[in-house]
């Protein structure tokens, strides 16, 4: 069954066409990965997916739950935003943690807005709404616990390492139970040498069955992790495949390119 459905997604910046009708779909427990040069549109796609762009003209499904359909014309609510943008978590190449704040409660800010603003909705008195709170921070440190960093609760973001930092944000998304998790190069940042506690948390993610969508150049993780890969060229989708179609038999010039620069690199 497809998690996510994504239909003719067209976006321009003024001049410049970035997507130009990208059509694919993502199955529940999946992981598809999305390859590419720099300025083919992978991040670009990736924003729209996730509400912080908006497309053009197109729809995208997550869920069975239409996020955004450029044929609907009223507005939509502040309330079915906020659903929209539950539907989907986003880990960042610069982790975008607040520096002010513990680990803790970087990975419980968001959860705990959300359970504030249900608690005046539903008039929760204080005793309801300290034992929803307290059940944040038990689920918190579970997740925290879940990408190894059990021992740096109350460190802050200036104390970790640049894997530790990208493991806090990726605990963050995972607090809101999205439907697909999105990452968006998510090692880029990184120094090499710590590349790899990243992606050994991805991995883990992945055969535990989490639905994610890996923008990456990282081309033996998306080999290794991935059921689908989608090679994105000039704003289109060049080729789509399993790993080994995309990897080992390679069809376009474009592909075989990209990929003998990438592996030699």
């Amino acid at each position: 069954m497809a998690i996510l459905e994504v239909n003719n997604i067209c976006k321009r910046f003024q001049d410049n066409e970035v997507l130009k009708g990208i059509s694919f779909s993502l199955e529940e427990g999946q992981v598809l990965s999305i390859i590419g040069s720099s300025g083919s549109g992978k991040t670009t796609l990736l924003r729209c997916i996730t509400g912080l762009e908006t497309a053009d003209s197109g729809s995208i499904c997550v869920g069975g739950r239409m996020t955004f359909d450029s044929e609907r014309r009223e507005k939509l609510s502040k309330a079915e935003k906020r659903e929209n943008q539950l539907c989907t978590g986003l880990v960042f190449q610069s982790f975008n943690l607040f520096p002010q704040y513990t680990v803790l409660r970087n990975v419980t800010l968001a959860k705990e807005l959300l359970v504030k603003e249900t608690c005046r909705a539903e008039k929760c008195d204080k005793k309801e709404k300290k034992a929803r709170l307290a059940a944040i921070e038990d689920e918190a440190k579970r997740v925290i616990e879940s990408v190894g960093l059990s021992d740096k609760l109350e460190s802050y973001p200036c104390e970790l390492s640049g894997g530790q930092q990208q493991r806090v944000a990726i605990a963050r998304a995972l607090m809101l139970s999205p439907k697909v998790l999105c990452f968006d190069e998510p090692t880029s940042a990184l120094d090499p040498e710590i590349t790899g506690e990243v992606l050994a948390v991805i991995r883990k993610l992945a055969e535990e069955g989490r639905t994610m969508l890996i923008v990456t150049h990282e081309m033996g993780f998306a080999r290794e992790v991935s059921n689908e890969v989608i090679f994105m060229h000039d704003g289109v989708i060049g080729e789509q495949g399993s790993p080994e179609e995309i990897f080992d038999r390679p069809q376009s010039t474009r592909l075989k390119e990209f990929l003998s620069a990438a592996l030699h690199a």
